[in-house]
Formats: structure tokens, sequence, C-alpha cells
């Protein structure tokens, strides 16, 4: 048991060091003996607000939040950790402006709340709203259609159970809605998809040497749903489906001071793009409905398959796909469970998005109100995540009935 828990903080400082896992050339990528005409290959979902963190406590942390101590922010993370809470019932209010070194008027905007049934049930909901501010839409030969307010938002029902002393597993129904044109484009329309969570929390004490403390690791698999149109056309594009898994170890260093240490290891679920054939003019070759592949799987799957064949299909093979994991590594100090620290690093692969940066937060608790806020440090120059900043109000509802 010590082993493990030494790799697993050798895992979070290893994390939260600002390395580069190069597996590309300048021009192109060199893997597995194959050169590549592209050096990234980013995957793309529909309704990517989904995976934005929504919260400031997990912000601060670097996006980590699968095994971290149970809070009303659950839902997003892992909900079966609401199994693990104390209070009866409490909810939360988040707020994020969102981009704001590229667009001033986009934010995301959570609400979330839960309700003890009794001692091994839980039940929680939340609201999370996306606005992209004020667009303005123009045609082909640049003639204004018009502006609008894109917006999109999903509603999550959680049913939380605890399964033994130490083990709880949570199921979420989720209702997505994307309106992105507001009826400014002919032929155009609100996406609509209906997904589920499956999650597991698993939290037990021990002693350090000679130091109280406590194991925690979490694991869920998010978004499970429909695909998603914005058209009549039969052609759909996959909602996040997202594998969040990772192990959290917290001491207890005396009556007033608690230290823990995270790690989150994230994939999605959804086909990698194929690296496809060209012509001698760079014009994608057709092959039947769609075009000739190279490299890589066809992405035009059902959910299911394109889940399972989502850990075997990238055209760089075994190395490409660990390419696609994202590391969210945190810290976090707690004076008198009064006051809080904290600190993460958040990394993806160069050639699956690059967002590389560090997060530092403060949180307060008083009586039956928490307060929190995170600030994302980028680690590239003028990246559109610059001044990112995050807010949670958070309110114990018991607190109250008690005094």
């Amino acid at each position: 048991m010590k082993s493990f828990f030494a790799v697993t903080l050798s895992l979070f400082f290893l994390s939260v060091m600002p390395v580069s896992l190069h597996g590309q050339g300048e021009g192109g990528a060199d893997w597995d003996g194959i050169l590549y005409d592209r050096s990234i290959n980013t995957i793309t979902t529909a309704v990517p607000f989904l995976m934005i963190a929504p919260d400031a406590r997990a912000g601060a942390m670097g996006d980590a939040g699968v095994s971290s101590s149970p809070d009303i922010n659950s839902m997003h993370w892992n909900a079966a950790k609401y199994a693990f809470l104390e209070d009866d019932m409490g909810f939360a209010l988040n707020y994020t402006p969102w981009l704001r070194s590229l667009v001033p008027d986009i934010n995301l905007s959570y609400l979330t709340g839960y309700r003890k049934i009794d001692d091994l049930q839980t039940v929680a909901f939340s609201l999370k709203y996306f606005t992209l501010g004020e667009v303005n839409f123009t045609d082909n030969q640049g003639f204004s259609l018009g502006s609008a307010k894109p917006n999109e938002f999903s509603l999550d029902v959680a049913y939380a159970r605890r399964l033994g002393d130490f083990i709880s597993g949570a199921i979420t129904g989720r209702f997505i809605y994307s309106d992105l044109t507001q009826g400014s484009i002919e032929g155009a329309q609100a996406g609509v998809a209906f997904a589920a969570d499956v999650s597991v929390y698993y939290e037990r004490p021990l002693e350090w040497e000679n130091t109280p403390a406590t194991f925690a690791w979490g694991a869920s698999i998010s978004n499970i749903g429909n695909k998603i149109t914005y058209t009549d056309d039969v052609n759909a594009d996959f909602i996040p489906i997202n594998l969040r898994i990772g192990p959290r170890i917290t001491f207890d260093l005396d009556n007033f001071n608690q230290l823990s240490f995270m790690v989150d290891f994230n994939k999605l679920l959804v086909p990698t793009p194929p690296i496809y054939e060209r012509d001698s003019l760079g014009n994608l070759i057709p092959d039947g409905d769609g075009f000739l592949i190279r490299d890589g799987r066809d992405p035009n799957r059902s959910v299911v398959p394109g889940m399972l064949g989502s850990f075997t299909d990238a055209p760089g093979g075994f190395r490409e796909e660990l390419n696609e994991i994202s590391i969210s590594a945190g810290a976090e100090y707690w004076y008198d469970q009064q006051f809080a620290i904290r600190a993460g690093y958040f990394h993806e692969h160069e050639s699956k998005g690059n967002r590389k940066y560090f997060t530092v937060g403060v949180g307060l608790k008083y009586n039956v109100f928490g307060l929190d806020f995170a600030y994302v440090i980028p680690v590239a120059q003028r990246s559109p995540l610059e001044n990112v900043l995050r807010f949670s109000l958070s309110f114990d509802l018991e607190g109250f009935r008690g005094n």
C-alpha cells in the first residue's frame, strides 16, 4: 500500500511539470514509421461546453475532480461522491466569464444542489448554461443575416447510493439543448441530445507513517448519449463522451491542517479523425459515401462502436492513443476547514489541442456559506485562456436549519 501511494505522489509531481511529449516533427508526424501529412490531429465534438470545468474549486486544482473530497459540485466530476456527503442538503452557484481575452460576453453559469434521502441514498440536480454572446451572421457574399445570442444548456438529475462502507456508485441522466443560430440561418435548427453518466467512488481512511490519511479514487464515463445534429441532414456529430479516472490522498497533519494531492486522467471516447488519401493536387479522393482513408478508421460510426473503437482507431497507433490522454493534477490545503489554498496543472499533448496551464485559487468557508475563486495561468503567451476566472458560492441548507 505504501508503494502504491509513493507511485501516486510521484505521478502528481511529474504531471505538474510542463513537459512536452513530442511525437511529431515540424513538417509532419513520424509515428510507427509512417509519415503523416499534418502535425495536428485534434478530436472535435459537438457541445464542447459540457467539458468546461464549472466550479472554482476543481478549476483551481488543474480541473481535477473525479476523486477530490465530495462537495456540492460533484455532479460534473463524479456524482457517486454525493453518497459520502455528511450534510443533508445544499446547493451552489457558479459563474465563469469564458475566453474574455477574445470575446467580452461569453460566460458559463452553473447551478447545482443535492438532497440526501437517507444514510445510503442521495439525489442531485444541476443546470449548466453557456451563452456565446452576440454573434453577427452573414451569408456567403458577406451580407448581414442579422444577429443573435446563441446559447446551450444541459439539465442533469443524478441518483447516488452507498454500495458498502467505502464505495458508492451513481447514474446521471442528462438533457442537452444547443441553439447556435437562433433561427438566423435558414435550414438550421437547435440540436437536442440525451445522455447518461456512470460513476463510482471509493474512499477509505488509513495511516501514513503514523499520520492519519484518506485514500480515494474515482472513475466516471460521462455523456454517453446520442449524436447531435443541427440540420435535417442524416449526418450527426458525437457529443463529448469522456472517461475520467484518478486517485487522491489526503493527510490530516493535525487537528487544523489538511493536505491533499490528486490526479485525473481523461480520454474522449469518440473516434479519432483518420488520415485521408489525396490526389496530386491535394484533393480528397472519393470512396463511396465518404473519402478514401490512408490510415485510421472511418469516424462515421454509431455510438457504442465509436466508444469501443476509440482505444484503437488513432492513425498514429498506440503512441497517438496515449497522446489523447490529458492529465489534470491538483493540490489542496485546508486550515481548520475554513480557509483553503489550491493549485494545479493541466496538460494536453501538442497534437491534441495543446492546452497547458497552471491554476491557483482560494476558498473560504464560514458557517453555512462557502466562497471559492480560481484563476488560470496559461503556459503559452497570448493564450485565449488568459484572465479566466471562476467564482463559486455554496450554501449548506442543513446549517440554516440548525441555526
